[in-house]
């Protein structure tokens, strides 16, 4: 029992919970997972295929109770660089496959602790950066530009391209070809998300049951239908299919045939290097995401469980795998979702199954009205997901933690925008390590003195990192002293660091320089061959003393 809650482990005891908050998970997931599917350049019914998945697959084998998995948004420009990397979708779904394999060997590897070893200054950069790209990608849409697509190059790489063809010049070109009904759905669909969330509408039922994208979803589709039916005989103010400006899914005579319209994976792409590298990209960065979403959840949970994240990432893989073979996106376990579900007041992961349900349901069924949703009103919703993840809130926190994590931070987000994804990553990475390495070279030593006597002091375990920093004080000692070398506080000295005081005691023979070794004689010794015989005969009380006489 924690709080007031009191759980019940069971599915009859908790069904009366999870089923409407499966309702309310589905609602949410559908414009998410076609709006996911939009922004990866990838057919909408892929992202569906991945929700489905995500709820009746994945939940089976999950290690948390209450995370929803599906497409994300973190994976859109990988997955739009890397279907225009590969020359189809087809050979795509490949890469997915394996990733989903690689994931399953993470769990088997006990590899659920990744993502405690990615510093949170380059992972919220990589958020961020997605999301400034996602903002971007999505104006074609939220403009109503006719062709639907304004550029099939790798997403990520928008800023490296210039000239007649570049991103941004059909970006620009897609101002002289805005549709009024799109920009105006657009507009009021995100004021309605902002506002949908504030406070004071959240004080009533009805604002807390219906999610802000579902209602955005249906205004929508009002607004077109109203379009059409006042003004007739103006077809530029209508949106439709075949301008490229509603949701198109294949349309069943018969839910039997579902399985038809399924794209499956080229595998002759498994003969090409960059198909691995796809999946490698893909396994690294979901499971990322996946386990960021797991902690997220726990620490939302009402009864505090704590998910198994080696099972969650063998779960993501099996989920993945089935995906790819069945035309869907690669999936992650999802924040947005996840919350939304706890938010229900679901209590096992039997909402996230009735969710899934609900999906394939929608599919099979009703994909005519699914097929009236201007893409538009999706756009809307990327955009203000693509601001959550870039806000100005975020920058002005970050700006705040220091200027070591934030340059980490805003250096990821240039590094993702002007390379890729995984490039970004790494120069991040290594940004963030560096001031780790600096902080911990400068904090590692202290030397005091008194005329020529000297005290350095070991703050900490030593290790190769810190040659400079000794090596720099030691330098600074004059002929004729006196120096105490202490490492009570470091339980470990890496060789290298025997080898700067060895060399520093063997040339101050010559400089009339006394050294004392105390307290290190444990870490010491075993690496000090002169030591051994002459030195270790002298030691008392953990003190080494060393002449500049040798006496």
């Amino acid at each position: 029992m924690t709080g007031k809650y009191e759980f019940k482990p069971g599915l009859a005891e908790n069904f009366k919970y999870d089923f409407p908050a499966g309702i309310v998970v589905f609602l949410v997931a559908v414009p998410l997972c076609l709006g996911i599917a939009l922004a990866s350049n990838a057919p909408l019914f892929s992202g569906l295929i991945a929700g489905i998945v995500g709820g009746i697959i994945v939940t089976l084998f999950s290690g948390s109770e209450l995370s929803v998995s599906g497409p994300a948004a973190g994976l859109t420009v990988i997955v739009a660089s890397s279907i225009a990397k590969l020359g189809s979708f087809e050979a795509f779904l490949a890469a997915v496959v394996i990733a989903g394999g690689l994931q399953i060997l993470f769990g088997v590897m006990q590899a659920g602790v990744i993502g405690d070893y990615v510093p949170n200054s380059v992972i919220k950069g990589m958020l961020a950066a997605i999301g400034i790209i996602i903002i971007i990608k999505q104006f074609p849409y939220a403009l109503g530009h006719s062709t639907g697509q304004y550029d099939d190059r790798e997403d990520i790489e928008f800023l490296q391209h210039y000239g007649e063809d570049s991103a941004f010049a059909q970006l620009i070109a897609t101002l002289f070809d805005i549709s009024p009904t799109a920009t105006l759905i657009t507009l009021i669909s995100i004021i309605l998300l902002v506002v949908w969330e504030k406070p004071f509408l959240q004080r009533y039922s009805f604002f807390k049951i219906v999610p802000g994208p579902l209602a955005v979803v249906f205004l929508g589709i009002i607004i077109n239908q109203l379009f059409i039916a006042l003004f007739p005989e103006a077809p530029s103010l209508h949106l439709t299919k075949e301008k490229a400006q509603l949701v198109s899914l294949p349309v069943f005579e018969n839910p039997t045939y579902l399985l038809q319209s399924l794209t499956l994976p080229d595998f002759s792409a498994l003969m090409r290097k960059d198909t691995y590298i796809v999946a490698l990209t893909l396994a690294v960065v979901a499971s990322l995401e996946t386990l960021l979403s797991v902690e997220a959840v726990d620490k939302l949970d009402p009864f505090k469980r704590i998910s198994d994240t080696d099972k969650e990432l063998r779960a993501q893989g099996i989920g993945n795998i089935v995906s790819g073979l069945l035309g869907g996106l690669p999936m992650t376990a999802v924040i947005v979702r996840s919350s939304a579900n706890i938010y229900a007041g679901a209590r096992t992961r039997t909402s996230a199954f009735v969710h899934g349900v609900f999906l394939l349901l929608a599919v099979a069924l009703i994909p005519n009205v699914l097929n009236m949703i201007p893409l538009a009103s999706l756009a809307a919703i990327l955009i203000t997901v693509g601001y959550k993840l870039a806000s100005v809130k975020l920058f002005k926190a970050m700006y705040k933690t220091g200027g070591e994590q934030f340059l980490a931070f805003i250096t990821t987000i240039i590094a993702i925008v002007f390379t890729d994804l995984l490039i970004g990553i790494f120069i991040g990475s290594a940004v963030a390590i560096f001031f780790v390495l600096r902080v911990y070279h400068h904090s590692a030593i202290t030397m005091i003195n008194q005329d020529n006597y000297y005290l350095i002091r070991f703050n900490k375990d030593m290790s190769f990192v810190n040659k400079a920093e000794l090596k720099e004080q030691l330098a600074k000692i004059p002929d004729n002293s006196l120096v105490i070398i202490e490492g009570t506080k470091a339980v470990f000295i890496d060789r290298d660091i025997y080898e700067v005081v060895d060399d520093f005691r063997e040339a101050g023979k010559y400089r009339n320089i006394t050294v004392e070794l105390k307290y290190m004689d444990s870490k010491s010794l075993p690496l000090f061959p002169d030591f051994n015989k002459n030195d270790k005969r002298r030691l008392k009380n953990g003190v080494v003393q060393e002449t500049a006489s040798g006496k």
